[in-house]
């Protein structure tokens, strides 16, 4: 199993900037990739971004791409989400996924963290 915590979310300002953390733990020599999604209250989860740690590729949803940066240390297995110019629409639980290969829809991610809440006043 892999255990994965999220940290970092919280209250922000519209055209603010808030980054979040997760850490993984446990058999991490499973997981290839990590990344974020999220869901809005009434809306489906959503993907954001990913990691995988085979030449650290990134990948991003194209309408957040440019002001939201994943990063991550595949040594220390913890991810980063970075994320800039903020809107209201970025309300959400967001959370921390990882899964083996090239993952990047939901079900192809094995873990996942509890969520964080990120709020975006306007």
């Amino acid at each position: 199993q892999v255990q994965l915590v999220e940290s970092g979310g919280g209250l922000v300002q519209t055209g603010g900037s808030l980054t979040l953390s997760c850490a993984a733990s446990g058999r991490t020599r499973f997981v290839d990739t990590m990344g974020w999604f999220r869901q809005a209250p009434g809306k489906e989860r959503e993907f954001v971004a990913r990691i995988t740690w085979i030449g650290h590729s990134t990948y991003y949803s194209d309408s957040l791409k440019g002001r939201f940066t994943i990063s991550g240390d595949n040594t220390r297995n913890t991810i980063d989400l970075q994320m800039n110019l903020l809107k209201p629409e970025a309300t959400a639980v967001y959370y921390c996924a990882a899964g083996r290969g090239y993952a990047t829809l939901s079900y192809e991610f094995d873990y996942w963290g509890q969520g964080t809440q990120v709020t975006v006043s306007s």
